[in-house]
């Protein structure tokens, strides 16, 4: 897509309204896994079929009315920072800005590679030009395509919020704006803003909170991001093949892993004499003991590795197995002293240490968050799209009909190129035109 066809056609701050946020809610603590979150911005684009018959101006102000009403209850993302552990929830606003997009919106819906998605953000995820204390934690673009499709285009500040706090902030803003933000009782609220330094305690450590810690080879200059299709046929298929009774997660996990550990064969020329390492996130929300609020902002999740011996023939049961252990120990005790005892921010340090010295690729998965429940009062998205574009890593969202997943696959030029022609990848991977 040309960078010429999108314009900017308007810029407005955007204020926590009608109330402004009571002084003892003015100080955001981060918590640990806050502080060690990607410095980047989790992007999250939703695209609306060219069914809407209201004016650009009228859906605009309908927008405005009700992201306003919907940062009094996620006010912190209406702030700044006060300094490298905390957040002033000083009400300085949300940047809004509107832009034009001169072609149809199928001919971006219906294109593999992503990279193109950053042109209908409001901001490269990856931009640190800001000083910490000037960092806008939330950004919002509305793009209208020439067909009378839109696409909302949000991201927000690694640090305040992962995929499922971006995906309740999403849906919050939805149901105000889709009841006209007059009742906002009917809105579930509750448990948004939730102080989590009490169960994992934040550290003065300058290298991660400054984000010096990301290893620059997440960030090469040639990196590139593909959209994998994966239908649900194929994954039934996929999970049959594998047996044990897989998720739907579990299965492509393997299958994308598998794809990876024969990359790094081809290029080694054999097995590695390091282990390969896989990277999982895991949302603690529901695994925590009581549970925490699943509408909470923040980082609840932690990372959780699984290995794959180097002379070991693949195997998706045993990779499925590999993957399936090292998450299913994340429970409650396991957590708790994890963090009381100092053992996850030791084990966050050695992964910088060592991470240049394994063969790691990471995924995340945004299933069964509900982006595609983020009906404004149009109807619900058609499609929903990301662009985290973090080398060696997979980020996973639900298909519309919930049973399929795309994968958002972020690779070297080189390796991609590779990921590609994989006899499996090709096997299960598939590409529909999308209808809209």
């Amino acid at each position: 897509m040309a960078m010429n066809i999108v314009k900017i056609i308007s810029k407005e701050i955007i204020k926590p309204s009608p109330s402004p946020t009571p002084t003892q809610l003015r100080t955001y603590k981060l918590c640990l896994l806050d502080q060690l979150s990607a410095p980047m911005y989790a992007p999250v684009l939703l695209f609306y079929s060219p069914t809407i018959s209201t004016i650009h101006s009228n859906i605009s102000d309908h927008l405005k009315s009700s992201l306003s009403k919907t940062l009094t209850h996620y006010f912190p993302f209406a702030g700044r920072f006060k300094d490298a552990l905390s957040v002033d929830c000083n009400d300085h606003g949300v940047n809004f800005t509107e832009a034009n997009v001169d072609t149809d919106m199928s001919s971006v819906l219906n294109q593999t590679d992503a990279d193109f998605l950053v042109q209908l953000l409001p901001c490269n995820p990856h931009d640190k030009s800001r000083n910490l204390v000037d960092q806008e934690m939330l950004l919002v673009r509305v793009n209208f395509f020439s067909c009378g499709g839109i696409a909302i285009g949000v991201c927000i500040w690694h640090a305040l919020a992962d995929a499922s706090a971006l995906a309740s902030f999403v849906t919050s803003w939805a149901a105000i704006a889709r009841g006209g933000g007059a009742v906002l009782e009917n809105v579930d609220m509750d448990g948004v803003v939730v102080d989590c330094t009490s169960l994992f305690p934040p550290q003065d450590l300058l290298a991660f909170s400054t984000g010096d810690y990301l290893d620059k080879n997440l960030l090469l200059p040639r990196i590139v991001t593909k959209r994998f299709v994966f239908d649900g046929s194929k994954l039934s298929s996929l999970r049959e093949k594998i047996g044990d009774r897989p998720t739907r997660v579990e299965a492509l996990s393997a299958l994308i892993w598998g794809a990876i550990i024969t990359i790094s064969q081809e290029k080694n020329d054999g097995p590695s004499p390091i282990p390969y390492i896989c990277v999982n996130m895991v949302n603690l929300r529901q695994r925590m003991n009581p549970p925490l609020p699943k509408k909470c902002i923040g980082n609840i999740n932690q990372f959780t590795m699984a290995q794959w011996p180097t002379n070991t023939e693949i195997d998706y049961k045993g990779l499925t197995k590999k993957l399936r252990q090292s998450i299913r120990k994340i429970n409650d005790e396991y957590v708790r002293n994890m963090h009381e005892g100092g053992e996850y921010l030791k084990s966050a340090k050695s992964g910088v240490v060592e991470g240049g010295m394994k063969m790691i690729f990471s995924f995340t998965s945004w299933c069964k968050f509900p982006f595609y429940e983020a009906d404004f009062g149009w109807g619900k998205p058609a499609w929903i799209g990301t662009h985290m574009g973090l080398n060696n890593s997979a980020v996973f969202i639900d298909a519309k009909d919930g049973e399929g997943i795309e994968a958002w696959v972020t690779l070297t030029i080189e390796d991609m190129l590779k990921f590609q022609q994989n006899h499996a990848i090709l096997q299960y991977a598939s590409f529909q035109p999308y209808k809209i």
